[in-house]
């Protein structure tokens, strides 16, 4: 009887060192999520099949998906081939369609739908190519507080408040203290603004002194005080971002919008553009950017002088 107290106590254990790991990557600190999930070892297969999704996610969110494809072999767990799918899917652009296309082969099938792992790998897929719908379908077959997080996101984007606070309010009754609940409330409360920009500040600037200040807690934070008309202060956390790292896509985007209401010169803000569409083409807002600069550039060319 000993023996099942240790053994329990073990594996109580393994969830807490786990706790790290999943809390780095939720916050965005991947390289301190990668150091910690090398460190630890399991009893459990299961447990390092947990421990390797999160390893792997992080490599991606950095964009090493040679990381990935590489270690993840044929014969891994059916999570870490949906880890390896992503970063397929990521790695590249030319064999999209067919990364595609086999998902939905997949979605047509039974799914299996404890493997949650699968279910935020296709999400995010179906993210990625702009169906928001195939995403949330997905993401509503899965209880985990990441697929009500991830569906929180999507209903923001869609400026559907009703819906995204109905899912904030299931994250609440399941846990209200993680640290996925705590984020989606900021999000929410940004969406919500007013009052409510404080509250999601508070939130964002806590996390970041009880664990670090990523890059997505300092945007977080800059996105608030821009939402609040305190300039000044986005700049100084904007700033601290870029120390961290220059080539950040979300803290260029926040510095373009910045540098334009703090009525900067216009090279400032071009620089920050052109760096963006240096390392990012693919990303949404560099898309949409150049849709429309070609659009611009198509309607000032039929009303150029003839002569």
């Amino acid at each position: 009887r000993r023996d099942g107290g240790k053994m329990a106590a073990m594996q109580q254990g393994e969830a807490d060192q786990l706790f790290d790991v999943r809390n780095s990557f939720y916050i965005g600190s991947y390289q301190q999520c990668i150091n910690e999930a090398q460190k630890l070892k399991f009893s459990s297969p299961e447990k390092e099949v947990e421990r390797d999704v999160f390893l792997y996610r992080a490599y991606i969110a950095q964009r090493k998906y040679g990381v990935v494809l590489d270690d993840i072999k044929p014969g891994a767990a059916p999570e870490l081939q949906a880890v390896k799918m992503f970063a397929e899917y990521l790695s590249s652009e030319d064999h999209r369609d067919n990364t595609v296309a086999e998902l939905d082969k997949k979605m047509a099938k039974n799914v299996d739908v404890s493997n949650t792992t699968f279910l935020l790998m296709a999400s995010s897929i179906f993210l990625h190519e702009q169906n928001t719908d195939a995403a949330l379908r997905t993401l509503h077959q899965g209880e985990s507080l990441e697929c009500m997080a991830m569906s929180i996101q999507i209903f923001l984007k869609l400026d559907r408040l009703d819906l995204a606070r109905k899912e904030l309010k299931k994250m609440h009754e399941s846990d209200e203290d993680a640290t996925l609940t705590q984020l989606s409330t900021a999000w929410m409360n940004l969406a919500m603004g007013g009052d409510k920009l404080q509250d999601a500040f508070y939130i964002f600037q806590e996390m970041a002194d009880k664990y670090t200040a990523t890059l997505l807690l300092l945007n977080g934070q800059a996105a608030c005080q821009m939402a609040q008309g305190k300039w000044d202060d986005a700049e100084g956390v904007l700033q601290e971002a870029l120390d961290k790292d220059s080539n950040h896509p979300e803290t260029l985007i926040n510095l373009i919008v910045l540098s334009q209401h703090l009525g900067k010169a216009p090279e400032v803000s071009n620089r920050y553009l052109s760096q963006l569409k240096d390392g990012h083409r693919g990303h949404p807002f560099v898309k949409e950017y150049m849709t429309k600069e070609n659009e611009f550039d198509r309607l000032a060319m039929q009303y150029a002088p003839s002569a």
